[in-house]
């Protein structure tokens, strides 16, 4: 009888391990296309462990954007020292106040190694449209700009602080 229970316990921690190692794959397969990327960066920012305003992992900025933005992302994090850097508000909703309703993420479009990913929402009563800019590299997608319209993107904002 202890022979069996052994071996149960066991099975059951086979097919445990299993279970995750495949819903870890399939976490992983769905986060290497560009709307994945961003759902999981929206994701990240609303459990209040997204990579903007933090200095404790510089591979956290990297998980999400391309080199160069990642290197401004970064780099105003540290300098800033908990003070308002280049980005004064919220890069994800392009607001400093924000009650968003009717959140969606689009289908991207790709071309070649480029993509784009509309978020559109309702902030405090008006419509939004906020464009991410992806692009594939070794690692993946990655996003390389934000497009708030007006011309006006997330780059921009580090060059005119």
């Amino acid at each position: 009888m202890m022979i069996k229970s052994t071996q149960l316990v066991v099975l059951t921690l086979i097919l445990c391990t299993s279970a995750a190692a495949v819903c870890a794959q399939s976490t992983a397969a769905a986060a290497n296309t560009p709307d994945a990327l961003v759902g999981d960066l929206y994701r990240a920012h609303k459990q209040k462990r997204g990579p903007f305003f933090q200095t404790r992992s510089r591979a956290l900025v990297d998980k999400y954007f391309a080199k160069p933005l990642a290197d401004l992302i970064w780099k105003d994090a540290v300098t800033s020292k908990g003070e308002v850097g280049a980005i004064d508000g919220d890069p994800l909703y392009d607001a400093q106040d924000f009650e968003i309703k009717n959140f969606a993420i689009g289908k991207p479009t790709i071309d070649g190694t480029n993509a784009k990913v509309n978020v559109t929402f309702v902030n405090i009563g008006e419509k939004k449209t906020i464009v991410f800019l992806l692009t594939k590299g070794a690692a993946g997608w990655r996003i390389n700009d934000i497009d708030y319209g007006g011309g006006r993107t997330l780059v921009s904002e580090f060059k005119n602080p």
